[in-house]
């Protein structure tokens, strides 16, 4: 017997200014992007009443409200981003675990979050099961 899965996504964005640190160019100045932000997450089960895995208004207030938090900082003095580099794949992975956290509880999985810099590159982070 197959078993039922439904993958829902989300978006965001938020703007911040950062500059990679050991790195040799142009982007070791400070500088500034409007990130876009995919959160993918996933259920096994509808409810009974709305045949919904979770409403999209829901992920979608979560997310708004991790992304405010680093909408319009420079992230290079913003924790953990003031030692550790706050390149796209650190930011994916902070903004996820930060994500899993605000999702416990409900009845999804958090799948994958892709931070992009440009509509032409991002970085999709996830943790694998062992």
């Amino acid at each position: 017997m197959s078993k039922s899965l439904w993958r829902l996504t989300v978006r965001g964005e938020f703007a911040s200014a950062h500059a990679l640190r050991h790195y040799q160019g142009k982007c070791e100045s400070l500088h500034g992007h409007n990130y876009s932000v995919e959160m993918v997450v996933e259920g096994e089960t509808l409810t009974p009443d709305t045949e919904l895995v979770v409403d999209f208004t829901v992920l979608k207030k979560e997310l708004r409200a991790e992304l405010g938090l680093i909408d319009h900082v420079n992230l290079n003095e913003y924790p953990p981003f003031d030692t550790v580099n706050p390149s796209s794949e650190n930011l994916a992975r902070y903004i996820y675990r930060n994500m899993k956290a605000r999702l416990a509880g409900m009845p999804v999985r958090l799948r994958s979050l892709t931070v992009g810099e440009t509509a032409m590159q991002s970085a999709t982070y996830m943790e694998m099961d062992d």
